[in-house]
């Protein structure tokens, strides 16, 4: 039935936390259990030595994500994507279905930022300008194409001078990785921004290639953060996917 409860458990990119699924959290239809995570290092939370590998994330998150009721579907955003994917390899079972939201994985040999933060003074640099109080105003411009609080934005940017895995990031999720992955038979919701200018659209072919067991959703006036600035409609379409991913 449409309206039978499911649990949309989300997860974020890198840098933040479940902050980042803030201002859609409170539009979710009353049917839907949403729960956002957030893992260790990321955000406040101190990191865990023990986390080293994308293995050790992946396990980490089915730990966190075993209780919750069933049926259940975890919707990765950006690098919380490639988490999903990465859990999926090992623990399929672990949920009746996934949505990718422009995940980071594919095409990394490709992209510029990645092999800009090769060398590990790059990743601290990187981290610290991105947060830096002078430097938002411009990163405000080039991420956002929608007003949004000034407050939501201070703590949106100064949760990545707090994340303290961000470089670890840039070692772990490479195209090594992500070239090794095999596909996967789980239910799947594929979900793009068409004007996302962080991970163009144009990857989605190898999560195709990846989930064949899928449904794809590109929105035509999103961008890479749809979750802040169009949090009605955001909460509105994963939980559409979600109904969607179930039905497959």
């Amino acid at each position: 039935m449409n309206d039978a409860p499911l649990t949309l458990i989300a997860l974020h990119g890198n840098g933040g936390g479940a902050f980042r699924f803030a201002r859609c959290a409170p539009h979710l239809p009353p049917e839907v259990r949403f729960v956002a995570l957030t893992l260790n290092g990321f955000a406040d939370l101190p990191p865990d030595p023990a986390l080293q590998t994308m293995r050790d994330y992946a396990e980490r998150l089915g730990q966190m994500i075993a209780d919750l009721p069933r049926p259940r579907l975890l919707l990765g955003h950006g690098i919380g994507g490639a988490f999903v994917l990465e859990l999926m390899q090992y623990h399929s079972e672990a949920v009746e279905g996934i949505i990718l939201h422009a995940p980071v994985g594919a095409r990394l040999e490709t992209r510029r930022f990645p092999k800009l933060m090769q060398p590990p003074f790059m990743r601290s640099l990187g981290k610290w300008l991105f947060s830096a109080r002078f430097m938002r105003p411009l990163w405000r411009r080039l991420l956002f194409r929608q007003p949004v609080p000034s407050a939501y934005l201070d703590q949106f940017f100064t949760e990545y001078r707090r994340c303290a895995v961000f470089g670890q990031m840039f070692d772990l999720i490479t195209a090594n990785w992500f070239n090794g992955l095999r596909p996967c038979a789980v239910r799947a919701g594929l979900l793009w921004g068409a004007r996302e200018r962080v991970l163009k659209v144009g990857q989605v072919a190898d999560y195709q290639a990846l989930l064949p067991r899928h449904v794809l959703r590109i929105v035509p006036d999103w961008d890479h953060f749809p979750m802040i600035e169009h949090p009605s409609e955001y909460a509105a379409e994963v939980s559409a996917l979600a109904r969607q991913v179930l039905a497959l």
